[in-house]
């Protein structure tokens, strides 16, 4: 792994987080179907917002295409909650408060912001294949029109596929 970043063709780490409802997810729910997992800093920001009204209008057709979209950031449930009931957001979001997720897939990072420094979560993509492993990887991610970005490049590999 390039900076602790899983690369294309890589097993993808497990996971196991809960959603907004409580519910426990896991890696091994997803076997045998595309799976996006991508990870943004926080609930109800700008950049953020875009990203999951992006995933959301989307959600068809990346249903359409036999794949199913996570978000997960460091929020609590409850906020997860308050967020997709104040954007009407049909994405799953998971709660990872320990970054446990974040880490084992290298998004959570050292960042800058204002000359200062501080570990945090990165917006970064995963495009997870039917087997499990890493298809391809959006280690820093600009949110807007990211979605459309994903949904290219799940059309890409399944053609392939």
């Amino acid at each position: 792994m390039v900076n602790n970043i899983p690369q294309p063709e890589q097993q993808a780490p497990l996971f196991s987080a809960p959603d907004q409802d409580g519910h426990l997810v896991n890696l091994a729910d997803f076997n045998g179907q595309w799976l996006v997992l991508y990870f943004y800093p926080k609930d109800d920001t700008p950049g953020c917002t875009v990203e999951a009204k992006d995933f959301t209008e989307l959600s068809e057709d990346f249903s359409n295409l036999g794949a199913k979209v996570l978000g997960i950031s460091p929020d609590s449930e409850k906020s997860h909650c308050k967020f997709i009931n104040k954007h009407n957001l049909s994405i799953k979001l998971l709660s990872d408060p320990e970054h446990h997720v974040a880490e084992a897939y290298g998004a959570w990072r050292l960042k800058k912001f204002m000359g200062k420094e501080y570990m945090g979560v990165e917006r970064s993509t995963f495009l997870i294949a039917p087997n499990q492993t890493i298809a391809y990887t959006w280690p820093k991610v600009q949110a807007k029109g990211h979605g459309v970005a994903v949904l290219t490049k799940l059309r890409e590999l399944k053609i392939v596929d």
